[in-house]
């Protein structure tokens, strides 16, 4: 029952693949969920509200200006009264009314209206998803927070093959189970203490290939740069996320751009700015190998292969000594397993950084990877110390302290 008590709000459009909704209904009540479902004039010609109501057991919502439903329950309230809204199947039209915030339907409305996530199962014709009009779309969706699952490849039903058909109810459940993990209440931008600011942040770890199928990683979740980025979200700034290789949901309401290497990572750093404030929370690969093989290497009896390293480039020092667009604030992360403030201080001096966050992450502190996290703030003025806490609280402190430094004029 992996859903328990969660309550979905299902708007099926119009498509052959709406009859998938069905059994997506079953599948997620088997795991604890409770459906109420939309269906669209278009869904209406594929499925009917009776088969829809009798899976979800609850009624079908269909028309905006039901006087009895505005009675009962608001749209509004309707929008709201869930933990993640989904949309399966996701037509074209449907996508192109949310990533222009039309509202002529109860489904347009609903999807303008909703303070939670949003989550889209595309479902089209492979010319109609691969058209550039869709592709804007999904990328303005995405930016909005809104989540996808698939499209997957396959035949169409119209006889034609490639990108465009929905994904199975399972991988939707998947997903599903995926989003409400995490808050699914997506952040009002434009208010609060970072209103009309723009935050680049870094997050996770970076993959540096050895060959085709190895490449050199450390253990960071992104946790906690996910979680800076959702909170400054919520401060009302503008957030650019950039992570490497995580298996953490994307923080709604904040535009994530996924990156594998350090040198993927620098180049969208700099394609994001100028900026505000910059977090560079990411624990970014020292080195890279400088001989990678195109070609998966394989055993020899000779011994194993030989890596020649390159040092790969340092964001964090870059971004601090732009001359043109460097940030009010530059904040740093120094993940130590020893000397913690000691190295913490000496980063700050090299990296000629505003902030240096300090966290010991030996094994035995269950940092790395963990839900927790105890971090020091070292800056020219000295050390702030925080007790060992959430590292959703982490990121909610350490905004509203950026928050204050930029009031001050940004220094530290």
């Amino acid at each position: 029952m992996t859903l328990t008590g969660k309550r979905i709000l299902l708007i099926i459009g119009g498509g052959i693949a709406a009859y998938k909704a069905l059994d997506l209904i079953r599948r997620l009540r088997e795991r604890g969920a409770s459906v109420r479902p939309v269906l669209t004039a278009a869904g209406k010609q594929f499925v009917t509200p009776l088969s829809v109501a009798s899976l979800a057991g609850m009624p079908v919502h269909e028309d905006l200006f039901s006087l009895t439903e505005e009675e009962e329950m608001g749209h509004i309230e309707l929008s709201r009264a869930a933990d993640l809204v989904v949309v399966a199947p996701a037509t074209a039209d449907l996508m192109a009314k949310a990533a222009h915030g039309l509202a002529n339907d109860l489904a347009s409305t609903l999807l303008l209206a909703t303070d939670k996530k949003v989550l889209m199962a595309p479902a089209m014709n492979v010319r109609m998803w691969l058209h550039p009009a869709t592709a804007r779309n999904v990328a303005q969706l995405q930016a909005d927070g809104v989540l996808f699952a698939g499209p997957a490849d396959g035949e169409m039903a119209c006889g034609e093959f490639g990108p465009g058909r929905m994904v199975e109810p399972l991988d939707i459940v998947a997903a599903i189970e995926k989003a409400v993990a995490g808050s699914t209440t997506i952040p009002l931008t434009g208010y609060g203490p970072l209103a009309g600011r723009k935050i680049v942040i870094t997050s996770g770890p970076t993959h540096e290939p050895i060959d085709p199928v190895r490449y050199i990683a450390n253990r960071s979740s992104g946790k906690q740069g996910h979680a800076i980025a959702q909170a400054a979200a919520r401060a009302g700034a503008q957030v650019v996320l950039i992570s490497g290789p995580v298996s953490i949901a994307d923080p709604a309401g904040v535009q994530t751009r996924h990156v594998e290497t350090a040198r993927d990572m620098l180049a969208a750093v700099e394609a994001s700015l100028p900026a505000d404030i910059f977090i560079g929370t990411a624990a970014v690969a020292d080195w890279r190998v400088e001989n990678a093989g195109s070609q998966k290497m394989k055993k020899s009896l000779s011994g194993g292969p030989v890596l020649q390293f390159a040092e790969n480039p340092d964001i964090l020092a870059h971004v601090a000594g732009q001359a043109v667009q460097r940030p009010k604030l530059v904040v740093g992360f120094a993940a130590e397993t020893q000397n913690v403030i000691a190295y913490a201080q000496d980063k700050l001096a090299r990296k000629k950084c505003d902030l240096i966050i300090a966290n010991d992450v030996s094994p035995e502190t269950g940092v790395m990877g963990g839900s927790k996290n105890e971090v020091h703030l070292v800056s020219k003025s000295g050390v702030e110390s925080w007790p060992l806490l959430d590292k959703e609280e982490v990121a909610r402190r350490l905004v509203a302290t950026l928050a204050d430094l930029l009031k001050k004029g940004g220094a530290a």
